[in-house]
């Protein structure tokens, strides 16, 4: 027996699991949601079906990570913190650095940080975490499970931009994606619901969460995703802007009088998509209730979201060799926003895809929602980003 505790820091988020290895059975699961404001809620479920909800300000990164480990001992989770053997930290970018897990020494925390050019609102984040949990517990292996190293598997026609390769070569500036620990669970858990292996298994992961991205799988393995060079390619998100042409960027420094190339680099990556166009929230539930009441801001930010997701399946579905054995929506949004997913596929009717309305009211369930006689199934996986990184975490431990 081996407790493994699982880290999982978003840009607004702090997810956290423990497990009991190597059965991997789940002691507890918890997060922080809305992390930063005064109306921060903490979230724990545990033992016999016991739940502990509270919503209180929890503003700064170490308040957080001492709650949680101040809730484990209080609620009984844990006899004692000396008992969790390995913390696995989910980072978003480990460049070309790192295509594997690994266990974190000062040095490979030095890269994580050095890295954070790449992953600019995550990586500083989830190294000052290793940091600070590695103080709290300092009896317990640290061990870093990267995002990119999923899309190692990724052919340099994919990866690389149409720029000249000197680029490449001295800079490293090709794709390297991000939400590779998601999509590599929801690929392995889909060809385990298929019953079918996972090297003939064909697929289009659609993480959609405050950060979202696309995936083409093909046999098992990733060929090509939609975040790039940085986490703020892509799709529209909370509040990044996804892809836009180069262009606007002098534009607009130019137009608003910056002078720094940070300051607009940071309007893309913080007060863009969801948050820019409908002005009122990155947070895609008080954008729906802000649409239901017939703000046409947020009502554009609904259709912009979905459309760019459209154009994505779209550009995968032509780039894989056949039609992919399903469609998987997963994390916050793809989970439990209904009327995103309903309006993703009913864009690609004319492909055959149909889905069961009814099904498709679940929320943060595994399920099958499209219908018998649909060309591509579509299911819904949640995501557990927590068990690869605890699995990781514990074979790491173990050596």
């Amino acid at each position: 027996m081996m407790l493994i505790m699982a880290i999982n820091a978003g840009s607004s988020s702090l997810k956290w699991q423990i497990y009991d290895m190597p059965s991997e059975k789940r002691i507890a699961k918890g997060m922080i949601d809305r992390l930063g404001k005064q109306d921060a809620i903490f979230k724990a479920d545990y033992g016999d079906g016991e739940k502990f909800e509270r919503q209180e300000p929890i503003t700064s990164k170490e308040k957080a990570a001492t709650l949680i480990l101040t809730r484990l001992k209080s609620l009984h989770i844990v006899q004692r913190l000396e008992d969790i053997k390995g913390v696995g930290h989910r980072v978003v970018s480990g460049g070309e650095v790192f295509d594997k897990s690994t266990v974190i020494t000062s040095d490979v925390l030095l890269q994580i940080k050095n890295l954070s050019e790449l992953a600019p609102l995550h990586n500083n984040i989830e190294a000052y975490y290793v940091s600070v949990f590695a103080q709290l517990l300092p009896h317990s292996q640290q061990v870093a499970v990267f995002d990119t190293s999923f899309f190692s598997s990724l052919k340099p026609v994919n990866y690389l931009y149409p720029i000249d390769t000197k680029y490449y070569d001295q800079y490293g500036v090709r794709k390297y994606g991000a939400h590779g620990t998601s999509h590599r669970y929801v690929t392995q858990r889909t060809a385990e619901i298929l019953q079918q292996p996972l090297e003939k298994t064909n697929l289009i992961t659609l993480h959609l969460g405050n950060g979202a991205s696309v995936s083409a799988i093909a046999h098992g393995k990733a060929i090509d995703t939609s975040m790039g060079f940085t986490p703020l390619a892509g799709l529209m998100m909370g509040t990044r802007s996804g892809d836009v042409d180069p262009s606007i960027i002098p534009y607009i420094m130019e137009k608003d009088h910056l002078q720094n190339i940070s300051e607009m680099i940071s309007i893309l990556n913080k007060k863009s998509g969801l948050l820019g166009v409908s002005g009122v929230s990155n947070d895609k539930r008080d954008i729906d209730d802000a649409a239901d009441n017939g703000d046409k801001r947020a009502q554009l930010a609904q259709e912009m979201f979905v459309n760019r997701i459209v154009k994505y399946v779209g550009s995968y579905l032509a780039l894989l060799d056949e039609l992919p054995d399903a469609l998987v929506f997963t994390a916050g949004v793809g989970e439990n926003d209904q009327p995103v997913r309903q309006a993703v596929c009913d864009q690609l009717q004319h492909l055959g895809v149909k889905i069961d309305a009814a099904k498709n009211q679940a929320k943060g369930q595994e399920l099958l929602i499209s219908t018998p006689d649909s060309a591509i199934k579509v299911f819904v996986v949640p995501t557990n980003e927590e068990l690869m990184i605890a699995r990781d975490t514990y074979d790491l431990a173990q050596k």
